[in-house]
């Protein structure tokens, strides 16, 4: 009897521990993300390239923008280059002709940076940074940011 009522509540329960999201799709560069509902949009990039949003001490920006280096490559290690001269020591990084993802430490800072190519000479991106103690619990947002952010052709 405990048991199905263990089961009872815990189906009860679910949905108000899954967390929501919303999608962001950026016209004018053709991609879209999905964002946890919780995270309160700070502000659109002046330019239209982008989005930032916050929830606590967690930021998030979503941005595309044009690949002025030699190559997606080229740009995604500059990219990370950047990061670290900002201070974050770079800890992984994986670039492939498609996306690249890195990700490094400030303090008891995390950062992890995705980015995937579109058409037409494009990238977009993500930034997410949060504190090292909700690592454990934003590792399920970040494997669904990494894997909704998309772009068309």
């Amino acid at each position: 009897m405990r048991a199905i009522l263990f089961l009872i509540i815990a189906l009860v329960a679910a949905p108000a521990v899954a967390e929501d999201w919303t999608q962001y799709s950026n016209p004018r560069f053709g991609y879209s993300i999905d964002v946890p509902a919780s995270f309160a949009t700070v502000r659109d990039s002046d330019n239209g390239d982008g989005r930032s949003y916050r929830d606590g001490a967690t930021r998030l920006a979503v941005w595309g923008g044009n690949i002025v280096d030699d190559s997606f490559e080229s740009a995604a290690f500059a990219a990370s280059g950047l990061a670290a001269g900002e201070g974050w020591g770079i800890t992984y990084e994986a670039v492939t002709p498609s996306w690249a993802s890195f990700s490094g430490t400030q303090g008891q800072r995390v950062l992890y940076q995705r980015m995937v190519v579109l058409c037409g000479g494009q990238y977009a991106a993500f930034r997410l940074e949060y504190s090292a103690v909700d690592m454990a619990r934003l590792d399920s947002v970040v494997s669904r940011l990494v894997q909704s952010l998309k772009g068309g052709c």
